[in-house]
């Protein structure tokens, strides 16, 4: 969903961090072996995994989900919310416990022991102090915690910075073993939590136990995709069906750029793009031999095509410069056309902001295409979730299930009377209902932050964006064309811990920068050889044999 009904906004303040995670595997930097920090077999896995079952007290939605492959679908949509929301949780979950929690927060810190958190408290039957810190520090915040061994009884730890908190070697010390709870049938007793995805359940698995509670999730997951400003486009008689290859897209560059107008094309697109030329997200396996991205030819390919994009004039000069953070605001204007996103970016908040600098304004997004205009289009899956929390490995059983319990209570499916209160407070004094929509009071905008409870627990994501049907209606149609294509990379969803030094040959620094000054048009195709020659000769060797040694030999692919 997007804007006030969604709890995914936060994504828009996170998006260059999340997404950068959305492209690598759930890891884990430690010093010690692959199996002591959370590699999981596949027996292991399928063992330690809650079994799915659908939510019968979900809301009916206006578009319902199509399937995809495996653990991909679309988000159900919604145009209205329903004007009497139905309890879906019988009674009170808690039974008087009292509990501390912390969650990341990109935003204003609300008032400590406000009128919300003392309805969510009596709602949920215990005494839960949320303490959000500064998100933009948590990775510094959480290991202080952790080194002394000082973790509240329940935290969020976002997966883009599990190598920051080791959390591979924090679960079973720090962190409590959720296994006996929620594994297979295990997880009936919370129906709520039990129709949160598969996949999404997958990314709190470390050494064949489950430990994390998925926050947030969607089975439809990706790193994000290629926008343009349709309203414009369209106007010029340019459909997103008309968009099939690389050259369609470069003979686009030439047709919409007028420079003398101050009129650009294209802002930074390599990031969701390079993939259409075939080559892997990071990792491919070539005759059971890894492979990365670096040594494939596609991507070298691809490479090419974006320097020649970046030397055409097809580009905003202020995107070659390395400005990201206006980027949007070039795409509201008119000044940039089209531009590389999270999915984050589409919704309602986005929708009201681009009609302001134009009432015109319309999002779409190109249909996942191949460079070459024939062969079969992918879109490479992002796990489930990114934000994932943990109990306390202190808590004793039947506090963890008083807890569990209260996590079934947050999961509550979108437009139920546990979802409104979560979600918006107390009707009448956190929101009244304009046109119909939950709407804030000037207490809930203080008091009712999107950033605590659904951070603890969440249900999975709806698309949802009161007044804005349009934007509803296009996202989840795009969705509904692309679904079919989405398919799971390397290593999918699979935890494992890494030591410092190959956590350090995977991310390849030198190689990346020298990846963004070609596509900048800064470097040639022929420097950034020249980086993965010296980077494969040392650091690149010794990482592929870790990885083929400590996972693909051992644990298989993840797909």
């Amino acid at each position: 969903m997007s804007s006030g009904l969604n709890r995914r906004s936060f994504l828009s303040t996170t998006a260059t961090i999340a997404g950068a995670a959305a492209m690598t595997p759930l890891l884990s930097a430690c010093g010690g072996s692959a199996g002591k920090s959370g590699v999981n077999s596949k027996e292991g896995l399928k063992a330690a995994l809650p079994t799915y079952v659908p939510n019968s007290s979900a809301v009916k939605p206006d578009i319902p989900p199509v399937r995809g492959g495996t653990d991909a679908a679309t988000d159900p949509a919604y145009l209205t919310y329903p004007a009497s929301p139905p309890t879906s949780v019988s009674g009170v979950p808690g039974k008087g416990g009292s509990y501390t929690a912390v969650t990341p927060l990109w935003g204003t810190n609300p008032p400590v022991g406000n009128s919300f958190y003392q309805a969510m408290n009596k709602a949920l039957g215990v005494e839960l102090t949320i303490k959000p810190a500064d998100g933009n520090n948590f990775n510094t915040i959480v290991p202080t915690m952790t080194a002394a061994k000082k973790l509240p009884d329940w935290i969020n730890l976002p997966s883009w910075w599990n190598p920051n908190f080791n959390t591979g070697r924090l679960t079973g010390t720090q962190l409590a073993d959720l296994t006996p709870y929620l594994s297979g049938d295990n997880i009936k007793k919370y129906p709520h939590l039990a129709a949160l995805p598969t996949g999404a359940w997958q990314v709190g698995v470390w050494g064949d136990k489950l430990y994390g509670i998925p926050c947030l999730s969607t089975s439809f997951a990706i790193a994000g995709t290629v926008y343009y400003r349709r309203d414009i486009l369209e106007s010029r008689g340019i459909t997103a069906d008309q968009v099939k290859s690389a050259d369609d897209l470069m003979n686009l560059g030439k047709e919409l750029t007028d420079a003398k107008r101050g009129v650009w094309a294209f802002d930074d697109v390599w990031t969701y793009l390079y993939t259409a030329w075939g080559a892997p997200q990071k990792w491919k396996v070539d005759n059971g031999k890894l492979v990365h991205a670096f040594e494939t030819q596609e991507y070298l390919e691809a490479l090419d095509w974006h320097h020649r994009l970046a030397t055409s004039g097809y580009i905003h000069p202020d995107a070659l410069a390395g400005d990201n953070a206006n980027a949007t605001t070039r795409f509201y204007s008119g000044k940039a056309l089209i531009q590389g996103d999270g999915t984050g970016a589409w919704n309602l908040t986005d929708y009201q902001s681009g009609i302001a600098a134009d009432p015109h304004y319309r999002r779409g997004a190109f249909n996942a295409l191949a460079a070459d205009g024939k062969s079969t289009p992918v879109i490479y899956m992002a796990p489930s979730t990114s934000m994932v929390s943990y109990l306390n490995a202190n808590l004793k059983p039947a506090q963890i299930e008083e807890l569990l319990a209260v996590a079934n209570y947050l999961a509550a499916p979108y437009g139920t009377a546990e979802y409104t209160l979560i979600n918006f407070g107390v009707d009448g004094v956190h929101h009244n209902r304009v046109n119909g929509v939950p709407t804030f009071t000037s207490e809930g905008k203080k008091d009712v932050q999107p950033q605590t409870f659904p951070f603890l627990a969440a249900p999975s994501a709806v698309i949802s964006n009161p007044d804005g049907d349009i934007v509803t209606k296009d996202y989840a149609a795009w969705q509904g064309a692309n679904v079919k294509t989405l398919t799971k990379p390397l290593f999918w969803g699979v935890n494992y811990g890494m030591p410092q030094a190959i956590a350090a040959a995977e991310a390849a620094q030198s190689v990346n920068d020298t990846v963004k000054d070609c596509y900048h048009g800064k470097k040639k195709v022929s420097d950034v050889q020249a980086a993965i020659a010296n980077w494969r000769s040392g650091p690149g060797e010794r990482l592929k044999q870790w990885l083929t040694d400590n996972v693909l030999n051992k644990y298989g692919t993840g797909q």
